[in-house]
């Protein structure tokens, strides 16, 4: 599980240092996609494998499900970290997250996101007081 926020340095040569907690669980090789919100999610590569085999279930025919899955695997990239738990992030991704020097690592249950700094702060503050204020069921019969 994948909790936290962490606050690495993207390298001249766009590597992240994944951050120390998280380094074993990613040891084995990872798979860096387009996440939500111009964020990256990086995923276990046995997660990976495992999402791709629930979402062969989505109909083809479903126009939002083909854009959704082209995008999501046309964007995906094999990556795997280095000795000193470090990850290439293509130039594709950080582009696509607009990801400079200064990036925000945050835990995400299974999986890990790459925010640009900027981005990550204002959504955090827009979303803090709605968190806060919760008061219906959000995720029914869970929670």
């Amino acid at each position: 599980m994948f909790l936290g926020t962490h606050f690495p340095k993207l390298d001249d040569k766009g590597r992240l240092f994944l951050p120390a907690k998280f380094r074993d669980e990613l040891a084995d090789g990872l798979v860096i996609t387009r996440g939500q919100e111009r964020s990256l999610s990086v995923w276990p590569e046995r997660e990976f494998v495992q999402l791709t085999e629930q979402l062969k279930q989505a109909p083809i025919t479903n126009k939002g499900a083909r854009d959704y899955l082209r995008m999501l695997f046309a964007g995906a990239s094999n990556e795997m970290p280095d000795k000193q738990g470090r990850v290439t992030i293509p130039p594709m991704l950080r582009d696509y997250a607009s990801l400079d020097r200064d990036c925000v690592v945050i835990g995400a249950m299974n999986r890990v996101e790459i925010w640009n700094t900027e981005n990550w702060n204002r959504y955090s503050q827009e979303q803090e007081q709605a968190f806060a204020d919760l008061s219906e069921e959000v995720l029914p019969g869970i929670f």
